[in-house]
């Protein structure tokens, strides 16, 4: 078997040939005019995002994902000591932005099959402190939002959607109706880091909402607290979108469907190629959300994993474990797990899960022998 050379989990150089001339004519023109700073192409990718979306949906650009989340919380005006749902198994910055607030995470465990938060287990984490709840759309589909949204309506709390995994993905209501995610909660967020589905190249994110009241206040948070300059209406902080990466995310946004289909694609791929190997577990896709496959996570054997990522590693081949430690076990989050939870299948799933490389210049060469090799690996046992 030939053997690849330099096989990448995201492959952004040769995505970006394909539209150097794009970005290269938006970077110099942003350069010439020297609008570094809340220029008109922030002002554009705003409106451009609002219109992807749809709905009504108002977008505020901000300086990465994890500010995106921060702020948020901070636009709902709540206070310390209150609670927020989160689930085990996700990035830390879900939880962080939770904590440097003075707020506490409660920590839910996850579903075993989608890895999102588990609709059934959100009721008994709440108690008269609880006032938010921020699913995490993890890997490219989305949590069960109808659900969600029951839930928060029955105890009237607020939805933060954590959609940095998942911007241009779906959910499909009961009714046939179809939103995107990030735009069904109160407030949705999302993340630009290069290597996601839609990424610039640098640190970047977005807030959403429909509630023009509580896009206002995202905005002057988002800006010193400010509305009018020197005039501070609250506390906020500062988290601008730079011109050059509104820019490049203008060029690329264009591109989003597109990408999404060619990770569809690969992901069928990688679906039918490792449907008969009985030790691993390929990705389900949930019923009412589509999937962009910011990640292409299998399951396999505990006590096989390791093994498994040495002996691909050797042949050329880069993987990668989202996640290998829960939240609820991390240094900086432990003092917060409450002492019922139960949160066993996060602990499962992060000695399982492992994530074959997925992007948008994945060929069928590629992944033909990325999926020889692992059906060598579990043959030889």
């Amino acid at each position: 078997m030939t053997k690849f050379e330099n096989i990448q989990m995201v492959d952004l150089v040769n995505q970006h040939k394909k539209i150097q001339k794009d970005l290269d004519k938006i970077i110099l023109d942003i350069c010439h005019g020297s609008d570094f700073i809340n220029g008109d192409e922030v002002k554009s990718l705003s409106d451009e995002l609002s219109k992807y979306l749809s709905g009504g949906v108002i977008s505020i650009p901000c300086g990465n994902g994890t500010d995106a989340l921060q702020i948020a919380l901070m636009a709902l005006d709540l206070n310390r000591g209150d609670e927020v749902i989160v689930p085990s198994f996700s990035y830390a910055a879900t939880a962080e932005v939770i904590i440097l607030l003075g707020l506490n995470p409660v920590f839910v465990d996850v579903d075993s099959l989608s890895f999102n938060l588990d609709i059934n287990k959100i009721e008994k984490a709440i108690t008269n402190k609880t006032k938010v709840i921020i699913p995490v759309h993890l890997f490219g589909q989305g949590v069960d939002m109808e659900m969600l949204n029951c839930i928060a309506k029955k105890y009237n709390l607020y939805i933060i959607e954590d959609n940095a995994q998942s911007f241009g993905s779906t959910f499909t209501f009961s009714n046939g109706e179809i939103k995107k995610l990030g735009t069904i909660g109160d407030i949705g967020c999302t993340s630009f880091f290069p290597t996601k589905n839609l990424g610039c190249m640098g640190d970047g994110g977005a807030i959403f909402t429909c509630n023009t009241t509580l896009a206002e206040k995202i905005k002057m948070i988002a800006n010193h607290g400010q509305k009018v300059k020197y005039y501070h209406e609250v506390l906020g902080c500062n988290s601008r979108l730079d011109t050059i990466q509104a820019g490049i995310l203008r060029i690329k946004l264009n591109q989003l469907d597109n990408f999404i289909t060619k990770r569809n694609k690969a992901a069928l791929y990688y679906d039918e190629a490792l449907k008969s190997v009985t030790d691993v577990q390929v990705p389900i896709r949930s019923s009412n959300t589509s999937h962009s496959y910011h990640q292409y996570t299998i399951k396999v054997p505990s006590q096989s994993r390791k093994e498994l990522q040495s002996f691909l590693k050797d042949k050329g081949i880069p993987t990668m474990i989202y996640y290998p430690i829960p939240l609820h076990f991390q240094n900086a989050y432990m003092k917060y797990l409450k002492n019922d939870s139960n949160l066993n299948i996060s602990e499962f799933l992060s000695t399982e899960v492992l994530s074959l490389p997925m992007h948008t210049e994945l060929t069928e060469e590629i992944q033909c022998y990325i999926v020889n090799h692992i059906i060598d690996f579990f043959k030889k046992d």
